[in-house]
């Protein structure tokens, strides 16, 4: 049973592209590569066999695990969620009660979380602690150094 994950069109495109890539072009370069190494004879002593036969092997596990998590990929639609509350696809402005630094965030799936363009996933402590809150609340998030406490400033959708 594979878990259900929410993406955004672009988010659910990228993941096909990726699947497309490896199945249509990665695929058969793997069975060139085996091919070729087949052709230079004894099998039981040729390194170069072994290591095709084993990147083909990462390359097949790395397609399921695409499969598996399409198959239980869901596009949202951004216009039917609930604006008041950080859900995921909600750019949350958050502000340490600690330091007073202010961040901001876009709660997402696993497979686009990307800290360096502030997409944090919703599966991560931060992304866990903001989900659900609405502005002016605070979320207390369990990180390794302890609790940390961030005030809701701002919850957008764009």
């Amino acid at each position: 049973m594979s878990k259900v994950s929410y993406y955004t069109a672009e988010g659910l495109k990228k993941l096909r592209d990726e699947l497309n890539q490896l199945k249509d072009v990665e695929r058969p370069k793997a069975s060139q590569a085996i091919a070729e190494a087949r052709d230079k004879g004894d099998l039981s002593e040729n390194a170069e066999y072994d290591a095709a036969k084993e990147a083909q092997g990462m390359l097949e596990m790395q397609i399921s695990k695409l499969e598996e998590t399409l198959s239980g990929a869901r596009l949202i639609d951004e216009s039917q969620l609930d604006t008041s509350k950080a859900l995921i696809h909600s750019t949350v402005t958050i502000k340490n009660q600690i330091n007073g630094a202010t961040m901001k965030y876009k709660l997402v799936a696993q497979s686009e979380a990307d800290i360096k363009t502030g997409k944090i996933s919703v599966d991560s402590p931060i992304g866990k602690g903001l989900l659900g809150k609405s502005v002016g609340d605070v979320a207390e998030i369990q990180v390794p150094s302890g609790i940390m406490k961030f005030d809701i400033v701002e919850i957008t959708r764009d």
